[in-house]
């Protein structure tokens, strides 16, 4: 067992951030942005797993670095929890289909989260992981590629049409602003 000022680094991996509340120690409140990294207790983690919802946000958003910590809070874990981007990415490029809907079906909500962004931003090619992700998790990667290009394609067209007509603006006097 650790002890209770045993730093431990819990990083936010969703997409948005999380926040908790531990009124036990004095309504102490923390708030993660996106992939943001803190510094915390090891009895402050203890006291947010006796929350209503402090295990869920351990288990399924937040990553923390050290397996003593994961063992005596969330207890045996699958692999995918330990899941960075990288494993990601490469489970998206070059791993089997098998592996593809392990992930799917173990992985915490954090981890899915980054593989539907990286599975856009990558342009994922597989076709077939393209459907399981479709069918797993309603999430369409083609449609989300395709709404990306078009938001970017307004972005430049935009940015052209933009041109001045005029020769010159308008031009007040400025006792002209002053007189009613």
């Amino acid at each position: 067992m650790l002890d209770k000022n045993t730093i431990i680094k819990v990083t936010n991996r969703d997409n948005g951030k999380v926040g908790y509340t531990i009124p036990d120690l004095g309504n102490l409140h923390r708030e993660y942005s996106a992939n943001e990294t803190k510094e915390v207790t090891m009895d402050e983690l203890r006291k947010l797993s006796y929350l209503k919802g402090g295990n869920v946000l351990l288990k399924k958003y937040f990553i923390l670095d050290n397996p003593e910590a994961v063992a005596e809070l969330l207890g045996e874990v699958e692999p995918e929890y330990y899941y960075s981007e990288k494993e990601i990415e490469k489970i998206l490029l070059e791993g089997t289909i098998e592996q593809f809907e392990d992930c799917l079906d173990f992985a915490p909500a954090g981890v899915l989260d980054i593989l539907k962004q990286k599975a856009v931003e990558l342009k994922l090619n597989d076709v077939r992981k393209r459907e399981i992700l479709r069918d797993k998790l309603k999430f369409n990667v083609t449609t989300a590629i395709e709404a990306n290009r078009y938001v970017e394609e307004a972005g430049e067209n935009q940015e052209e049409t933009k041109k001045r007509r005029a020769a010159a603006p308008i031009s007040l006097n400025k006792y002209d602003v002053i007189k009613k």
